[in-house]
């Protein structure tokens, strides 16, 4: 892999990754217990309240909200209003497999993160953690038939 000797990367704080374009941040059941405990709801309150389900026919899946400016719900100016219980997505990022399908797509997303390229060395073995952790699957609200 172009990455056996590691990437360089230290995120710069730019909310580039939460704001700007349309995208969906999936969550898995463990992001929902995590992100409601953080703010003080339930599970169901919180999804009611920030998330949106994406259709796929027989199910759904969630993921949060965007702002009108596709900003994330929880963007501030402050940064990640819910960091300490980012969903798992934020947490790997760029870490992730189209990122790192090749040199050229690592480089094509360092046009937009500042923190690509940059900083500190992640070693091949916390990459492929990430990427490891990146394939748990997103909770699934199947529809009754």
């Amino acid at each position: 892999m172009f990455y056996d000797k590691g990437l360089r990367f230290s995120c710069r704080m730019c909310s580039y990754c939460c704001s700007s374009e349309p995208g969906y941040v999936y969550l898995t059941k463990d992001d929902i217990a995590a992100a409601s405990g953080a703010l003080g709801c339930s599970e169901e309150e919180f999804i009611s309240l920030y998330c949106r389900l994406v259709d796929f026919g027989a199910y759904s899946l969630v993921s949060l909200k965007e702002r009108s400016d596709y900003d994330c719900i929880f963007l501030s100016e402050k940064g990640c209003g819910i960091y300490n219980a980012r969903p798992l997505q934020c947490r790997t990022y760029p870490f992730w497999k189209n990122i790192l399908s090749s040199e050229e797509a690592w480089k094509t997303e360092g046009r937009s993160c500042p923190g690509i390229g940059n900083g500190d060395l992640i070693p091949k073995r916390e990459i492929e953690k990430r990427l490891k952790e990146g394939e748990t699957p997103p909770y699934m609200v199947i529809r009754k038939k």
